[in-house]
């Protein structure tokens, strides 16, 4: 089972954050939804053990084949690829 860091905020449905610690893109992602005050769970994919890294590429290829970071999966009924702020602003706001 993959291990996610929560954090706290509004709670706005199942978000979680697939990332990289040396991401850039990564780090805005969260910073973004850290001031939108929302619950959220995020793991950073490169600082796991290989096995667990494994089964985390594995759920990310279901919603992002390319496994390209950061990914967000909403609600498992969709994802945002890369640090496009206006589409998570948009999906957080439903």
């Amino acid at each position: 089972m993959i291990e996610f860091t929560h954090v706290e905020g509004e709670k706005k449905g199942s978000i979680r954050l697939f990332a990289l610690s040396t991401c850039v893109w990564c780090r805005k992602t969260k910073k973004l939804l850290d001031s939108l005050n929302v619950a959220y769970d995020f793991v950073y994919t490169d600082l796991l053990d290989s096995d667990k890294r494994d089964e985390v590429i594995n759920e990310i290829e279901k919603w992002n084949p390319r496994v390209s970071f950061p990914t967000i999966v909403i609600n498992n009924e969709k994802a945002i690829i890369g640090f496009k702020e206006q589409k998570i602003r948009e999906a957080l706001e439903e």
